[in-house]
C-alpha cells in the first residue's frame, strides 16, 4: 500500500455519526456520497444500511477513488464513479432521478490535498502551483498567479479569499511574475502582510486561488440545483462546509430552493419551497471531536429535506 494511500486511511471524517444519523432516512434507500474522499463518511453509511440499499461514491480525485475502493473493499451495495459532483445529474443514472433518499456533500480540500506538497495546495510545504482537485480540470494556480490580469487576480483573493489587502497582494504577484512555487506565492504575501495575522492573509490568498482553480463554488450551486430532481419527496440533503462563502451559498438554498434565497408564492401567497432546512441552523462538532480533529474546528453542517406538496 502506497504512502499515499495511508494519507487517506488517516484522515478522520468531520461530523460523522451527526451527519450519518441525518441523512439516512430509509436504510433499504439509495444514497450519494458526492464528495467522496477516503471513504470515511461511506462506510459509516454502509455500516448502518440495510442489505437491500445502494451507496453510490463520487469523487474527481483519482487517489481518493482507490483509497476509498481499497477501504470499502467489495460490498456490492457500493460503487464509485469519477467525476465532478457539479455534473452529478449526469453522472447518476437516469433512473435513479427521484429516488434518491439522501445526498452528502463534505465540501473543500481533503487532508489527502493538503498533505501531498506536490498537488499545490499548502503553503507549509514547497510544491507547484497546481491545486487542482483531479486531472479533469485544465486550469492550475500556476495559469492564475501568471496569466490573469490584474484586476481579474484581485477579485480572486479578494472575493474568494475575502482578502481585505487584494489590491496589494495582487501587485505584488504581478511585480515577482513568473511565480513558480507555492513557497514563492507565500513570500509575495509575506512581503504585503506582516504581524500576527500573516498566516490567516496567506491561508485566505491560497484558498482563493484553490476555489477559482477548481470553480467550487459554481459546482457548489450546480450540485444544489440537480438534488431537487434527483432526490425524492422526504430525501434529503446533508452539506457541511468549511468557510462562510460555502454556508452562504448552503444556506440560502436551503431557506427557498433558489440561489437568491427568495421564497416563491403561489397565487394565494402560499409558500411554494422545494426544500426546507431540518437542522434548525447550524450543527457545530463538539469540543471533544475538535480536540481529536483539530481540522473539525469551522466546520458547519446543515440538513434540508424536500418537500412534499400536497395537492390543492
Amino acid at each position: 500500500m502506497s504512502k499515499k494511500n495511508d494519507t487517506y486511511y488517516k484522515h478522520q471524517p468531520v461530523l460523522l455519526h451527526e451527519s450519518v444519523e441525518y441523512l439516512i432516512t430509509d436504510p433499504s434507500g439509495i444514497y450519494i456520497d458526492a464528495t467522496l474522499g477516503g471513504g470515511g463518511h461511506s462506510q459509516e453509511l454502509l455500516s448502518q444500511l440495510n442489505k437491500d440499499a445502494q451507496l453510490i461514491g463520487i469523487d474527481q480525485d483519482d487517489e481518493a477513488l482507490h483509497a476509498a475502493n481499497s477501504r470499502i473493499g467489495t460490498d456490492a451495495r457500493f460503487s464509485s464513479i469519477k467525476g465532478n459532483f457539479g455534473y452529478l445529474s449526469r453522472l447518476i443514472s437516469p433512473e435513479l432521478h427521484g429516488e434518491v433518499s439522501g445526498i452528502l456533500l463534505d465540501l473543500g480540500v481533503s487532508t489527502h490535498q493538503i498533505t501531498e506538497a506536490d498537488r499545490g495546495f499548502t503553503f507549509q510545504k514547497e510544491g507547484p502551483l497546481d491545486m487542482r482537485m483531479s486531472n479533469l480540470r485544465g486550469v492550475t494556480a500556476y495559469q492564475v498567479v501568471n496569466d490573469y490580469s490584474y484586476e481579474d487576480l484581485r477579485d480572486v483573493i479578494y472575493h474568494y479569499g475575502e482578502e481585505r489587502l487584494s489590491r496589494e497582494i495582487a501587485s505584488e504577484i504581478i511585480d515577482r511574475r513568473p511565480v513558480e512555487t507555492t513557497t514563492e506565492l507565500r513570500k509575495a504575501v509575506e512581503s504585503v502582510v506582516h504581524g500576527k495575522h500573516q498566516i490567516k492573509s496567506i491561508a485566505r490568498v491560497f484558498q482563493g486561488i484553490r476555489i477559482e482553480v477548481n470553480r467550487e463554488l459554481d459546482m457548489l450551486r450546480e450540485v444544489l440545483n440537480q438534488s431537487l430532481d434527483l432526490l425524492h419527496a422526504g430525501g434529503r440533503i446533508v452539506a457541511i462546509s468549511y468557510h462562510s462563502l460555502e454556508d452562504r451559498i448552503v444556506k440560502r438554498f436551503f431557506k427557498a430552493g433558489n440561489h437568491e434565497g427568495k421564497i416563491e408564492k403561489d397565487f394565494y401567497g402560499n409558500p411554494l419551497n422545494p426544500i426546507e432546512e431540518i437542522s434548525g441552523g447550524i450543527i457545530r462538532p463538539t469540543e471533544k471531536e475538535i480536540e481529536q480533529n483539530p481540522a473539525a474546528r469551522s466546520a458547519k453542517m446543515r440538513v434540508a429535506e424536500i418537500i412534499e406538496h400536497q395537492e390543492v
